[in-house]
């Protein structure tokens, strides 16, 4: 009980965070059930059944708040979810001394992408958006590619299809969060039928499952009111270096670092992520207190044609 009581408060603060910022819920819980042992194919299916339901609250409790800009869901959805499908069907093909490293690697690789992305470059100002983020071509490799990673990582729709159009679409960040939540309940029931045909029902715990949603439903509402309310950059960076950190040490196992020199390297890393994330908070007071006196007022949303 106490087991399960835990992994749904982990369920609850990873969708506040997701709901909130767009990423962090499936890469958080595939990063902290793969710390307990089972294997690859049974993580990410056990995060993407969850999400079934955590998906389909986030997006509701998106469209409630007026967050959802359904041209974006629809030219993110269908690719989303082919590559899910796909994303499944490669994960539960291979034998799990082959993906649980692919796995590691490939999370630590997400939070590796999301930190520098917005340490380098934080959300783009609507009216300063790149133009080529609005064509349909680039929406549809985007939520392809957000999907197959998406499945076989346990996570990565938002790392990868949030934090791209955060910092180069031309939408307010509420409605790419929103628009992005919302996409995501069609991926995760691709891959989730995916991981059902591949693997059936054996293996998958159904009290894991249901703790993780329940967190993340009773978490969905209060995440999609501060949605882009939240400083994204200093969210984004923190989501990011936490995923970092969890997925660390099972990467160095996996490169067969020593026991001192993989404590020593976590510390370390620890370090530079405390001090990272110390640096962007001051960046943003500091930028903050400087544009005080001639504030502008928020430009009006954005909306995808």
């Amino acid at each position: 009980m106490t087991t399960l009581l835990l992994i749904a408060l982990a369920g609850f603060g990873a969708q506040l965070v997701d709901g909130s910022l767009g990423m962090g819920y499936g890469v958080t819980s595939a990063s902290l059930l793969l710390a307990t042992g089972l294997t690859p194919a049974l993580v990410s299916a056990s995060v993407n059944l969850a999400q079934l339901g955590t998906t389909l609250a986030s997006g509701a409790s998106h469209w409630r708040a007026g967050n959802v800009d359904w041209t974006i869901v629809r030219r993110l959805a269908l690719p989303g979810g082919l590559g899910g499908l796909l994303g499944a069907t490669l994960l539960t093909s291979l034998p799990a001394t082959v993906a649980r490293p692919v796995m590691a690697v490939l999370l630590l690789l997400l939070g590796v992408a999301v930190v520098v992305r917005f340490l380098t470059r934080p959300p783009a100002a609507v009216a300063g958006a790149t133009a080529w983020a609005r064509r349909r071509r680039f929406l549809g490799p985007l939520g392809l590619v957000g999907g197959i990673v998406n499945a076989t990582g346990g996570g990565g729709w938002g790392p990868v299809v949030t934090s791209t159009l955060l910092t180069t679409g031309p939408a307010s960040p509420r409605r790419v969060i929103g628009s992005v939540s919302a996409s995501e309940l069609v991926v995760t029931v691709c891959a989730s039928v995916g991981f059902l045909v591949g693997l059936g029902l054996s293996g998958l715990h159904a009290g894991t499952i249901l703790a993780l949603m329940a967190g993340g439903v009773l978490a969905a509402p209060a995440a999609a009111l501060l949605a882009g309310r939240m400083p994204p950059e200093v969210l984004g960076v923190a989501v990011g270096v936490m995923i970092v950190n969890l997925n660390l040490g099972p990467v160095l196992a996996v490169a067969g670092a020593g026991e001192l020199a993989g404590v020593a390297l976590r510390l370390a890393v620890l370090a530079v992520s405390l001090l990272l994330v110390a640096g962007v908070v001051s960046r943003r007071l500091l930028r903050a207190r400087r544009a005080a006196p001639s504030a502008a007022p928020e430009p009006a949303d954005t909306v995808l044609r």
